[in-house]
């Protein structure tokens, strides 16, 4: 029997990237700070400063090897949904960010083979049961084609929270106990 793939996001799905690249950005441009709760938007339009950009704002090397988990649950639960699912990472990335994203894979959660680490930014080409992902863009295509997933809630997938009836999973404990409810309905 086939077991149930789940895709699971990278970037403030199992790690904070927006939370360290604003670190980064109000270090270098101290007279334009932002804010994570003001990140309403994925795009990075919201940069203030006219030197920066969104080559910059997530361009910074090495940043994506030095984002923090997103709990201090995220790693017992993603093994426990590893034993039981395919669990397939599914991420978008820059050429220049695909060895630092694996890097930053293999340090906390080296249970997930190489051949389950997939860098793609149009999540809606991976065949999967349930997503567990951020991005409106990803999430929206989703569930119009019926598929399962889990929003982890942010700044920026408010408007689409507001619009569609998206399941939370605002920490990562007892993820594997949500993942086997939402499957199993």
């Amino acid at each position: 029997m086939r077991k149930s793939i789940i895709a699971v996001d990278m970037d403030d799905t199992i790690c904070h990237l927006v939370k360290r690249a604003i670190y980064h950005n109000n270090i270098d441009f101290p007279t334009h700070p932002l804010r994570y709760e003001e990140m309403f938007d994925w795009n990075t339009d919201h940069l203030r400063h006219p030197d920066s950009s969104h080559e910059i704002f997530f361009g910074r090397p090495g940043l994506y090897e030095e984002l923090d988990l997103f709990d201090e649950h995220v790693v017992e639960e993603m093994e426990k949904l590893h034993g039981a699912y395919d669990v397939v990472i599914v991420t978008a990335a820059q050429p220049s960010s695909v060895l630092e994203k694996w890097n930053w894979l293999q340090k906390h959660m080296p249970f997930i083979p190489l051949e389950n680490f997939i860098a793609c930014k149009r999540k809606s080409l991976i065949a999967y049961d349930l997503l567990i992902d951020d991005g409106a863009h990803n999430l929206v295509p989703a569930l119009e084609a019926g598929r399962k997933v889990l929003c982890i809630p942010h700044p920026w997938n408010l408007r689409a929270r507001e619009q569609y009836d998206f399941p939370l999973m605002t920490e990562w404990k007892n993820a594997k106990e949500r993942v086997d409810q939402i499957l199993a309905d």
